[in-house]
């Protein structure tokens, strides 16, 4: 109750101040969604500065051009942008399809291969040290593989 008597006693600077308190919240925590609600409530400052807006009005508009920038924001940017390094975040769903030599065997389900400059965890079946297997997925920083 007391965030309405403070927008209705103070009216179009609230909206401004809170909406560079967001802008200045979308700085701390980027994530674009802050910066459209700052705009909104600046635009609604705005409007009820030139325009004698009553109080609940305001709070219509502010949801209003909320929503728009938003679903204009996130319609306009793009979602998959290609890039040259797929896998950077997700280093052992690189290694899927290639062939290795098993380093240590694999018992009871589990065992280890190097690769590159990491020793990797790998899940499959039995096999003794010196196979050759094929990685046919990864769960986290275990590689599954297969007889090859």
């Amino acid at each position: 109750m007391q965030v309405l008597e403070f927008i209705a006693s103070n009216g179009a600077w609230s909206w401004v101040v809170a909406g560079l308190i967001l802008l200045a919240l979308e700085l701390v925590a980027p994530g674009g969604v802050l910066i459209w609600l700052g705009a909104a409530a600046l635009v609604t400052g705005g409007l009820a500065l030139l325009v004698n807006v009553y109080w609940p009005l305001q709070f219509v508009v502010f949801g209003v051009l909320a929503l728009c920038a938003i679903w204009l924001w996130l319609r306009t940017r793009k979602q998959d942008q290609p890039t040259d390094r797929p896998f950077l975040n997700r280093r052992a769903e690189r290694f899927i399809g290639q062939e290795l030599v098993l380093d240590e065997p694999i018992l009871d389900g589990h065992g280890r291969v190097a690769l590159d400059d990491t020793t990797w965890r790998v899940s499959g079946p039995d096999l003794a040290a010196g196979s050759r297997v094929r990685v046919v997925d990864a769960e986290g920083a275990v590689l599954k593989v297969e007889a090859a």
